[in-house]
């Protein structure tokens, strides 16, 4: 790579790391700053649900403008849009304005999550993409995982505030790298569709208000609204964009079977992981009543092994089949699920090191070649659909394990971590299928799509 590809490399992977880490730290921030501002537990849950919401519901209508103003555009528009919003989250008093600011702030991540692998395909000739998502693997995975970590370690030498302003000065440094570095990329001729945006949007905010409710336990009619909005204006959102060259919720994407199996991988996988991540803190403080800094450490060995394991992984993906390697490493996951679940109870410190490090080997060996396979199976015009369903098969992945940790609480009382470790266990094993069956699929392209490559060597890299 030339040192300008580094550069943009180096800041698309500051941003996602942002952008990831906000979607996990304000969990374990969550206590702190509800007492702050005077909030009732069950209101305060909307400074994690507005940054949600805002993101899944954005991100497919995000990435198709990606595809036809540019990637470039997106990017550093949502970065901008980010750091902003963060430094008003630092400053808000009230629990309203900041799940005001957390909106704009979802907004922002949602940009920079909807293109950030379209742009790392152009930077990367085919022949080593797999390293260039193994380092984007890496990067989302351990972001995601040392959430509660970086949480922990701040919180406990200053307020919850300090959670978001310190996002301002590396959001600055991010664009300090991105503006003279970023390339342009290819872009469609077809044009934006702001009612097809408008029904993705109502689409997916209904699909996680859906969720969210339905693991609160809420009235049933309020669950069942919620998700037949979702199924209305997703039918209605499908009928608008039939034969439509790019439509901005991929569906034909999905006839290829790569693309498809690769992407009920994805939200399996992360579904597990959301289990994990969520449930895991509970267990470890009110269970084993261990303190927040503690409990940062215990949820260390996971991403520690993640970063190890991710760019070999994402290497291996360039000379053996995605569905091989993703299905080993999400075997692995699913055995080191199941065996947090059986914890003893009063597990040594070494104990619970390993049975994680087990869980961040199979997750560290299944998302890179994943990832690979989930962008190269799309013609390289539509590059921008295939980053929005691989950053929305995340995020569901996630939310949904959320929801069915909040589930299982409500469940099964203090044995609800070990239920959600249960399902967790059960969603690896399923997303270990899924990839096997990759094996067996045949790798066909969208009918009548371009089977050309990007041209990495010679794109303008001269910002407009």
């Amino acid at each position: 790579m030339s040192p300008t590809d580094r550069r943009a490399m180096a800041a698309i992977m500051l941003a996602v790391a942002l952008a990831t880490l906000d979607t996990a730290i304000a969990n374990t921030a969550l206590p702190a700053i509800a007492a702050d501002l005077h909030a009732a537990p069950a209101a305060s849950v909307w400074i994690i649900n507005a940054y949600q919401l805002a993101m899944v519901a954005t991100l497919l209508p995000l990435a198709a403008l990606g595809d036809i103003i540019g990637h470039r555009r997106i990017y550093i528009g949502g970065l901008v849009v980010f750091t902003v919003a963060s430094l008003a989250c630092s400053v808000v008093s009230t629990l309203p304005m900041l799940a005001a600011a957390r909106v704009l702030q979802g907004l922002g991540a949602s940009a920079i999550m909807s293109v950030n692998t379209a742009l790392i395909r152009f930077l990367y000739p085919p022949h080593r993409l797999g390293r260039g998502v193994g380092l984007n693997a890496l990067v989302v995975g351990v972001s995601f995982a040392v959430g509660p970590t970086v949480a922990s370690l701040i919180l406990s030498v200053a307020s919850w505030p300090w959670l978001f302003a310190i996002n301002v000065p590396l959001g600055v440094i991010a664009l300090a790298f991105a503006l003279p570095a970023l390339p342009q990329t290819t872009r469609g001729s077809h044009q934006f569709d702001p009612i097809a945006a408008l029904l993705n949007v109502i689409t997916f905010a209904a699909l996680i208000f859906a969720l969210g409710e339905a693991a609160q336990r809420a009235p049933m009619q309020v669950v069942v609204g919620a998700a037949g909005i979702a199924l209305v204006f997703g039918l209605l959102l499908m009928r608008r964009e039939a034969g439509h060259p790019a439509p901005m919720l991929p569906v034909d994407l999905f006839k290829l079977p790569v693309f498809a199996l690769s992407a009920v991988t994805a939200v399996c996988s992360f579904a597990a992981q959301g289990l994990a991540f969520v449930s895991l803190p509970f267990y470890f403080e009110d269970v084993l009543h261990r303190s927040q800094v503690e409990t940062g450490f215990l949820m260390t060995p996971w991403p520690v092994v993640v970063a190890l394991a991710a760019p070999i992984a994402g290497r291996l993906s360039d000379r053996y089949p995605p569905g091989l390697l993703g299905g080993i490493g999400l075997a692995v996951l699913s055995a080191g699920m199941a065996s947090l679940a059986l914890l003893p109870s009063h597990p040594h410190v070494l104990n619970i090191a390993i049975r994680m490090a087990v869980c961040g080997a199979g997750f560290g060996f299944f998302q890179s070649p994943n990832l690979k396979a989930l962008l190269a199976s799309a013609p390289p015009e539509r590059a921008g659909g295939a980053s929005g369903i691989v950053a929305t098969a995340r995020l569901l992945g996630q939310t949904t394990g959320a929801a069915l940790v909040a589930l299982s609480f409500s469940m099964a009382g203090r044995d609800g971590p070990t239920l959600a470790l249960s399902a967790g266990a059960v969603f690896a094993g399923a997303a270990s299928v899924a990839s096997g069956l990759r094996l067996f699929a045949p790798a066909h392209r969208v009918p009548g799509a371009s089977m050309r490559q990007p041209d990495t060597q010679s794109r303008e890299l001269t910002p407009k």
